[in-house]
């Protein structure tokens, strides 16, 4: 790869530490950024040089565009890969990464623009025969907007035209509701994306979010199936698998054919994902296209036995892909389950606090993609993945008790994480028979509560025994949640000890 010998990793966590593998895989040096909060993160330690871009802010160091061109020529580096997050789907970076005579590692900045605008996306994608799900582009008030939904039929979704990830999306199934939504998905999306522009589309009850990962270089564009995102709590991915119960492989194919032109109508080269919304009748339809690499693109490596960083190294390089196409059939299956900082006992929220004691699932077919290690501190500046728990094995059901295993293996000690709701979803009948859609969670509530008092005597017990103290005020369960006589009896005979 004579035009790629050196890449700054403009990111953090779990997926710097990936790229920086997949680099020294491919013979390359790898150079990682950061800020003030990671001066001893993993990454930084897992890197060939480092370079400090900033306090911890992300405005000021991940997001700073030109702290982290400077950190690339002060480093040497010749070619910039972003990863997931931050400045990953900016045109604007790309730009500015190519102007400063280096090499994105990623697709063009006219396909990162043309996709990251929804309304434009949507315009090319029935340009290019892709079916879109109804809707109407561009509202610019009230009027407008109550015209279109009547138009279109309620329930309608508001949605922010440069958004993603869930934000400044907005459920109205009724006119009255529908002036409320666009303030506030309005004033949403001006503050995740800087642009407070909107657009309605028809809500689907019901469908499955399936995801198509491409791959583009100069001369070919290929699709490598498919991947199920359905269990999604408030529009965030909570657990992912490939392939899906629900795609034939008729209906892959012609997904995948969708894909592969939604590719080829903005030139796109590198690693991409094109997103569906699959109603239970065999239709589907374009939800949007993530220009970058995805959190779950593990689960497609595994069933395809391919190496989607060290492709996208490869291609910004100049060189083909390394994929034959008659090789482009899953093998088994694979899961992943995001393993975040949050406390479902507390509605999600954000949990803080040091890493005092990790221990990580092993074994055949277990893999897991962290970006944390004993002793790190995790803070409320950045997404709340800590890790991400991905199991291969010959067909699904074998697959979920080996997820079932990674999980009751996985111990973490130091902040909340949702563990507990992860491995009351691989028991539960119905996801285990794949019957589950994008509102699956919203109907089971039983799922994302709190864990059970056995559970909890479980996480507390294991935990206790492996940090060699009495539980500290990580361990402790909120006032609100408080043990039972039994349960504290339990915790301090872990320790040998009484209370």
């Amino acid at each position: 790869m004579p035009a790629v010998k050196r890449v700054l990793i403009a990111n953090r966590g779990e997926i710097a530490l990936r790229i920086i593998r997949a680099c020294h895989e491919e013979g390359l040096e790898a150079i990682a950024v950061y800020s003030a909060a990671d001066r001893g993160a993993a990454h930084v330690r897992a890197a060939d040089r480092a370079v400090a871009i900033g306090p911890a802010a992300p405005s000021q160091s991940y997001l700073s565009i030109d702290r982290l061109i400077s950190a690339a020529h002060e480093s040497g580096a010749d070619a910039v890969h972003t990863g997931y997050g931050f400045l990953a789907e900016r045109a604007a970076f790309a730009e500015a990464v190519e102007g400063a005579g280096l090499i994105f590692v990623g697709p063009p900045a006219a396909a990162i623009r043309a996709m990251g605008d929804k309304t434009e996306a949507r315009r090319r994608m029935q340009a290019a025969g892709v079916p879109v799900v109804p809707g109407a582009g561009a509202i610019e008030d009230l009027q407008a907007a109550l015209s279109a939904a009547e138009g279109l039929g309620y329930p309608i979704m508001v949605k922010a035209a440069a958004g993603g990830g869930g934000k400044g999306m907005r459920l109205v199934r009724e006119p009255a509701a529908l002036s409320a939504a666009l303030d506030t998905a309005r004033s949403e999306a001006l503050k995740s994306f800087g642009d407070a522009s909107i657009y309605l589309e028809k809500f689907i009850e019901r469908p499955r979010h399936i995801e198509i990962q491409v791959l583009a270089d100069a001369e070919r564009t290929v699709h490598l199936g498919e991947r199920e995102c359905s269990i999604q709590r408030r529009h965030q991915k909570l657990v992912e698998e490939a392939p899906s119960t629900a795609v034939s492989p008729e209906l892959r194919a012609r997904m995948g054919e969708a894909a592969v032109s939604a590719a080829r109508a903005v030139g796109y080269r590198s690693a991409g994902t094109c997103e569906f919304l699959v109603p239970a009748d065999g239709s589907f339809y374009f939800l949007e296209m993530n220009t970058r690499i995805q959190v779950e693109h593990p689960v497609t490596e595994l069933v395809y036995g391919i190496d989607l960083v060290r492709e996208q190294l490869r291609i910004a390089g100049g060189l083909p892909m390394r994929i034959q196409l008659g090789a482009l059939q899953p093998r088994g299956w694979a899961i992943e389950c995001r393993i975040t900082s949050e406390d479902p006992g507390n509605g999600f929220l954000p949990s803080t606090g040091r890493i005092e004691y990790l221990r990580a699932p092993a074994g055949p077919g277990i893999r897991w993609d962290s970006g944390i290690e004993i002793g790190d501190e995790v803070t409320l500046y950045y997404d709340s993945l800590l890790a991400k728990l991905i199991v291969w094995a010959p067909d699904r059901a074998q697959a979920l008790g080996r997820m079932k295993q990674g999980l009751d293996e996985l111990v973490i000690v130091g902040v909340a994480t949702n563990q507990g709701f992860h491995r009351r979803l691989m028991s539960d009948p119905f996801f285990r028979a794949g019957d589950i859609d994008i509102q699956f969670l919203e109907r089971r509530t039983d799922l994302v509560n709190p864990a059970t008092a056995p559970e909890r005597i479980r996480d507390l017990a294991v935990a206790a025994a492996l940090a060699g103290a009495r539980p500290s005020r990580h361990l402790r369960p909120r006032d609100d949640d408080a043990l039972d006589e039994d349960e504290l009896d339990l915790v301090a005979a872990t320790e040998g000890g009484k209370r």
